[in-house]
């Protein structure tokens, strides 16, 4: 995959800010819903700082929407009505300022589908925790593992993936991916709402 887009991270701040007051929520609001400070949330929400993906989570189980959404840019700032194709220059990239993972968000913005795609390439010795239990709605994961090995704990149940493994999980307890080889693991990810 390339190198993300400079203006991600204004695209997350949009997307959180424009989610945020659709739903009439606070900053304190959110906070309390989603375990991320009020300050953070309002420097995410300003642009002013490269969110994790661990933080991102929080926010998006606090929102009610899958991560994939906070990816999208907000529906006021579409021309037309969504499309259903989402050409690869239009994917938004986006990297882990922790981790260092690249995700690519596949599937086309605000289409009327409960499916969202995303593409991963996920380094080789890298970890990230999901700390997230239950989400309302529900939101279902498959993980098709494309190349590599990934390990998934998901909440007391450990997986250990190779090439061609697809994992199932309800996101409703906390999950941990680690990549322990020295290559990077490069895998699908399927949610639906």
């Amino acid at each position: 995959m390339e190198e993300p887009a400079p203006d991600i991270n204004r695209r997350i701040a949009a997307q959180a800010r424009s989610l945020r007051s659709g739903m009439g929520l606070s900053l304190q609001d959110l906070a309390a819903r989603s375990g991320v400070s009020r300050s953070m949330i309002s420097l995410i929400e300003r642009g002013e700082t490269s969110p994790t993906a661990v933080l991102l989570e929080r926010l998006s189980a606090g929102l009610g929407v899958p991560l994939a959404r906070l990816f999208d840019a907000p529906a006021d700032h579409q021309a037309g009505a969504p499309q259903p194709v989402a050409r690869h220059a239009e994917q938004p990239l986006w990297q882990d300022p922790a981790s260092g993972y690249l995700r690519r968000n596949l599937s086309p913005p605000h289409w009327p589908s409960p499916i969202r795609m995303v593409e991963v390439e996920f380094p080789a010795g890298a970890r990230v925790a999901y700390e997230s239990g239950t989400r309302d709605p529900p939101v279902y994961q498959q993980l098709w593992l494309m190349r590599g090995k990934l390990q998934i704990t998901h909440g007391d149940q450990k997986y250990r993936l190779e090439s061609g493994d697809c994992l199932a999980m309800l996101l409703d307890r906390p999950t941990v991916f680690a990549n322990r080889t020295r290559h990077p693991a490069h895998y699908l990810v399927v949610n639906t709402v």
